[in-house]
């Protein structure tokens, strides 16, 4: 899943691993009007790849409203349970209570039928700070290699410390 999922080009991200997607609703009977923009947030297919098997979805409620870099839900998994954080301010306007109901949905279309809330966003020049498809991919290659690093090293650190137990025995 993760990575090998291709990453929608329409979508902004953020550092941990929601998305968003901008819809323009523009009013009909005003065409003058500035055009209400809509903000759907979901996870990462590579988010749902790290968590695996997700069992549980806590989502705010309609009209409720978030703030960009906080908390706004959280996603449970066999293995933990992590805090979504809205990656833009404004209103809840819906719910996704199929994904709420039917989690695997989040597993299986994290970019489509996945999608989590539907806000009304407060400022547009919010999602000027989210990365693109391309920029998310170079992080999350980036942390990986990290990871990877950092589990290399955690085993030197082990074999080290079982030849200095055999050193000292």
């Amino acid at each position: 899943m993760g990575r090998a999922m291709a990453l929608p080009q329409d979508l902004k991200y953020s550092e941990t691993h929601e998305w968003i997607r901008i819809i323009e609703k523009k009013d009909p009977k005003n065409k003058k009007a500035k055009p209400e923009l809509i903000g759907i947030i979901g996870i990462t297919g590579y988010a749902v790849s790290r968590l695996s098997d997700l069992v549980h979805v806590d989502l705010p409620n309609a009209g409720e409203n978030i703030e960009q870099g906080h908390a706004f839900g959280e996603v449970e998994s066999v293995k933990t349970v992590a805090e979504l954080v809205s990656p833009v301010t404004g209103k809840v306007l819906d719910v996704n209570k199929e994904a709420v109901k039917h989690v695997d949905l989040i597993m299986e279309e994290p970019y489509e039928d996945g999608w989590l809330i539907k806000v009304k966003l407060n400022d547009k020049a919010e999602t000027e700070t989210l990365m693109s498809d391309k920029e998310y991919e170079e992080y999350i290659k980036t942390a990986d290699e990290a990871d990877e690093k950092e589990d290399d090293e955690e085993g030197e650190d082990e074999e080290e410390e079982e030849i200095d137990e055999g050193f000292f025995m």
